[in-house]
């Protein structure tokens, strides 16, 4: 069957009426789900009230034409001869109509699917382990509940993943679009952050607890139970010779040995292969930081920073709001200065030999009439008017204006520097408040921190890239959440002790 035959079940998608089609459907779908096969046009008409009749009729026939419904004679409501001959049929889905409206569900399903980092995941697949390793130890094992233990494994585990990946990727998104809902934004940075942290805690926890009881079941007592539960599932296969029944034993031990594979790689690492866990920990660990530029990055717009990735997706609803292409063209021309070239200049005989035979801009280069470059232009890539040459323009004023410039942001980083700078650990609640120059670099330095932060160390230390500052971020137990104010708002967040050391003063203490 050619791709054109194997699709066509799909054309209504496509089509014109492809609303109603899909309604059609849709009802047909609903109606097997109340173990209702066989439909007529006018039980269709009764579902889809607010929909003509006879394009419902319409739009059954042409689904019959794509191979989504069948249609049989319908003579159980025959009374007479003209009721014979008039065509009346009862329609059903076919196996492709309803393997295509399957694959539109699960389609629609995952497109709006977020995901969850379950944690909850984690403890039900330590507690299967454990209830493997006690059915390991057993000389005579159960093997139905070996079965089950194993499927709740997979399924627990083909869950964590799934949604895991979904989460990942939905978080990303709101990363990537935070400046369509910046209020909301803000609003669900908090719980986002705490949510990740969260998980991350259980994370470690839980999963070195998984990898522990998955070495702590030996290879041979594994191989063992996903035997035994093999050949109970090859009970099942119909009846046929010795040698087919060895063939559906050895298929079926060999998907659980592989299902058994991608558990343990999920939790335990191998040589230049990191676990999924592994992964999945530091993707959380690094949307975090993530976050945390996406607030600063926020906070320099509302300061009125320039920020050229918000200033081309504004020129993009520029575009999409333009009337016509000519008012793009001029959109285009005023915003990039991409006009015709003006770096060649012709003399007064070509513009007039120009003028008195013009040549169309459709004219081919190569049936156009040559050009003649001077040859300064063709040496040296210059062309040099005659007259008098242009005035030497002073720039001794710009500059001495940038250099104020650059002095009074250096000033302000060393002002901010200062202000940040502590003898001794602080609380984050005795920070005060923070002008916006000293909050920017707060932000910058509590995200290098939280990036740097291991779930296995009590504290955390790194420094800035220049090397200029170091970091000590310690968390608090059962610390509550604080607010530092600034210019642009408030920072509220879990308190923790902080040290900010400034190592280059001293470095110059230990030179003098």
């Amino acid at each position: 069957m050619d791709d054109a035959a194997r699709f066509k079940p799909f054309s209504y998608l496509t089509a014109q009426n492809a609303g109603l089609y899909r309604q059609v459907m849709l009802a047909f779908v609903a109606a097997k789900r109340r173990f209702v096969v066989h439909l007529r046009a006018e039980d269709i008409a009764e579902a889809l009230p607010g929909e003509d009749p006879q394009a419902i009729a319409d739009a059954m026939k042409q689904l019959v034409m794509w191979g989504n419904l069948r249609a049989d004679p319908d003579t159980s409501r025959v009374t007479s001869v003209e009721d014979f001959h008039r065509a009346r049929f009862l329609y059903q889905l076919t196996h492709a109509g309803e393997t295509a409206e399957r694959s539109l569900a699960v389609f629609d399903e995952q497109l709006g699917r977020r995901g969850a980092l379950q944690a909850v995941a984690l403890r039900d697949i330590a507690v299967g382990l454990g209830a493997l390793h006690a059915l390991a130890d057993e000389r005579e094992p159960d093997v139905g509940r070996i079965g089950l233990v194993l499927r709740d494994l997979v399924r627990r585990c083909a869950d964590l993943a799934d949604n895991a990946q979904a989460f990942m990727g939905s978080l990303q998104r709101t990363i990537d679009l935070y400046e369509m809902e910046v209020d909301a934004f803000l609003a669900y940075k908090d719980r986002l952050i705490d949510y990740l942290e969260r998980f991350i805690k259980d994370l470690t926890g839980t999963g070195a607890e998984i990898a522990e009881l998955l070495d702590r079941i030996g290879n041979a007592d594994v191989d063992r139970l996903l035997t035994l539960v093999a050949e109970r599932d090859a009970e099942d296969v119909a009846p046929g010779s010795e040698a087919s029944r060895h063939v559906a034993v050895a298929t079926e031990l060999a998907g659980w040995r592989e299902r058994w594979l991608g558990l343990r790689q999920w939790f335990i690492s191998a040589p230049g292969h990191p676990s999924q866990a592994k992964l999945l920990r530091a993707s959380a660990l690094k949307a975090i930081p993530d976050l945390l530029g996406v607030v600063t990055m926020l906070n320099q717009r509302r300061a009125g920073r320039s920020d050229r990735n918000a200033d081309f997706r504004e020129l993009a609803v520029w575009f999409a709001q333009a009337p016509d292409e000519a008012a793009m063209h001029s959109l285009w021309q005023a915003t990039f200065g991409l006009h015709s070239t003006r770096h060649l200049a012709i003399d007064a005989d070509t513009a007039q030999a120009r003028d008195a035979s013009p040549v169309k801009p459709s004219t081919p280069w190569r049936e156009a009439p040559r050009l003649m470059i001077s040859p300064r232009l063709r040496k040296t890539g210059s062309y040099e008017r005659r007259g008098k040459p242009n005035r030497v323009i002073d720039r001794r004023r710009d500059r001495q204006l940038l250099a104020e410039r650059a002095a009074a942001e250096a000033d302000q980083t060393a002002a901010a520097r200062t202000r940040l700078v502590t003898e001794h650990p602080i609380r984050l609640s005795q920070l005060g408040e923070l002008d916006a120059n000293a909050f920017g670099l707060f932000l910058t330095l509590l995200g290098q921190a939280l990036s740097a932060r291991r779930p296995d160390e009590p504290e955390t230390r790194t420094a800035t890239g220049d090397g200029s500052l170091e970091i000590l971020l310690t968390p608090i137990a059962g610390a509550g959440p604080i607010e530092i104010r600034t210019d642009q708002g408030v920072f509220r967040g879990p308190d923790h002790l902080l040290h900010i050391v400034d190592l280059t003063s001293r470095a110059q203490r230990l030179v003098a």
